[in-house]
């Protein structure tokens, strides 16, 4: 009760509706599996291949093709999860703020990490690198102006990114240097969007409560799922269940 009556007084001393209490505050949770075989893919670099740019940091090790992780479950890692809405969303008060103000995007082994990273337009990306050689970062939105820069190598001070806008879906960043080098960015103004991890599971919380519409979206098939609606009750953890991608989608 104390808690239902501080949120109510928030909302009262708030000029911004996204801030109010309203319904109550709701999670959800699913899993993205592969409905089907997954196709086997070749490797991006093979250790010890000379003919490759920068070989003795670049093929030092095998470099897998990670436009496809997924386990011997077909639980599929990598997908973007989002609370899509073109209007604005009610804001849980914990989440007003992000928990970090600056996220870390590395370059280690001539792979981008994190792979796919969730960007809050509230937020800054630092574009370091644990590599001994140059790299760059050259992203492709389609809202926000695009950059085209250079981090050398070992360098921890980096290059910070800002976006003010958000993006319609998440955006392709790559090394013009190392063209196999791939990442995705999902640029957003709101904090309900999530990765799904290595065994394919997701968890989006302190939604508002009421009917939402989710997308799901994968680099190698776009869209999984276009208009996933669900229900956000009170209190309550909402199982999307397994939202599943057909395997033939995944092919080249």
């Amino acid at each position: 009760m104390k808690t239902r009556l501080w949120l109510s007084a928030c909302c009262l001393l708030s000029l911004s509706t996204s801030q109010c209490f309203a319904q109550g505050w709701g999670s959800i949770k699913g899993k993205v599996v592969i409905d089907g075989a997954a196709p086997t893919l070749k490797l991006l670099v093979e250790k010890g291949d000379g003919s490759v740019k920068d070989a003795n940091v670049c093929a030092a090790q095998d470099i897998p093709n990670r436009s496809l992780v997924a386990n011997d479950k077909g639980e599929l890692a990598n997908c973007f999860v989002y609370l899509y809405t073109r209007d604005e969303v009610a804001v849980h008060p914990e989440l007003q703020k992000p928990a970090e103000d600056t996220v870390l995007f590395d370059q280690k082994g001539c792979e981008f990490l994190p792979r796919s990273l969730v960007v809050r337009t509230d937020q800054k990306v630092k574009c370091i690198s644990n590599d001994g050689c140059g790299h760059n970062v050259h992203t492709f939105p389609l809202k926000n102006q695009a950059h085209n820069l250079l981090v050398a190598a070992n360098d921890q001070t980096g290059v910070t990114l800002e976006y003010a806008d958000a993006e319609p879906l998440p955006m392709q960043v790559k090394c013009d240097i190392h063209p196999w080098m791939t990442a995705y960015w999902m640029v957003i103004g709101h904090p309900y969007a999530v990765v799904t991890d290595a065994e394919g599971n997701f968890e989006i919380k302190n939604l508002p409560a009421g009917e939402h519409t989710f997308r799901v979206w994968h680099e190698r098939v776009g869209y999984i799922e276009r208009a996933l609606k669900v229900t956000i009750e009170d209190g309550k953890t909402t199982d999307a269940g397994s939202i599943k991608c057909p395997a033939e989608k995944l092919n080249d």
